[in-house]
């Protein structure tokens, strides 16, 4: 089993589990408990897989929780429980090397062609609502991610000025070739373990994991409000 089992970290906090693959930036699933993350992860295998498709990567979605192995636990915090993975697994802690970054790279780009094909998809569509009404117009969402990548460079130590009264998609092309020129700098060793104000940044792996599976939940709830 541990030559073929997918290795996934619990990222485990008071209200809400998160379960990620290690070597798969962005396929992260929560649930209730560790079981029902797990279970949410293994749900998303095959799709995880269609973002991947033709990337040369070798990804093998498991069947069933059977075929995944945990590796390590981490202790979530306040954002776990708000809905986003927030502890770092100890693999991205490892120097981003050439192979490491063209690969983050592959990956990350991935997931964003996933949620502009999603955007498009929607376009001139309705996107159903919760049963109280809930939920964000396409174009909402758009500018939200925009603004999320543009405040996840900060935890680079980057500065990126988000234009937030250009159109969305204008904000999101900036945004990504911001986070291109920060993961090239990452590569130089140009990121310091430091912000200006004494903060800790962000390893380079794990910016890559965060921003992967944060554009990737929102393709994925574009697509199921169509559904």
């Amino acid at each position: 089993m541990a030559g073929t089992a997918t290795e996934v970290y619990v990222e485990v906090g008071r209200k809400r589990t998160f379960a990620g693959a290690v070597a798969w930036p962005g396929w992260s699933r929560s649930g209730r408990d560790e079981t029902a993350a797990l279970h949410a992860l293994i749900a998303h295998a095959a799709r995880y897989g269609r973002v991947l498709r033709g990337k040369r990567l070798g990804f093998r979605a498991p069947k069933d929780v059977g075929d995944v192995v945990v590796v390590e636990r981490l202790e979530g915090d306040a954002t776990t429980d708000f809905g986003a993975p927030s502890t770092m697994p100890a693999e991205d802690g490892a120097p981003l090397d050439e192979t490491g970054a063209r690969r983050a790279r592959t990956i990350l780009h991935a997931c964003w062609g996933a949620f502009d094909s999603a955007v498009a998809d929607a376009r001139g569509r309705e996107l159903r609502t919760g049963p109280r009404g809930g939920g964000r117009s396409l174009e909402a969402i758009v500018g939200h991610v925009a603004g999320a990548d543009a405040a996840y460079l900060r935890a680079l130590a980057r500065r990126h000025r988000d234009d937030e009264a250009a159109e969305p998609a204008t904000r999101l092309s900036a945004a990504r070739a911001a986070i291109d020129d920060a993961l090239d700098a990452a590569l130089r060793g140009e990121i310091p373990d430091r912000g200006p104000r004494g903060g800790r940044v962000w390893a380079p792996r794990f910016f890559v994991r965060r921003v992967a599976w944060h554009v990737l939940d929102h393709a994925w709830e574009i697509e199921d409000r169509l559904g």
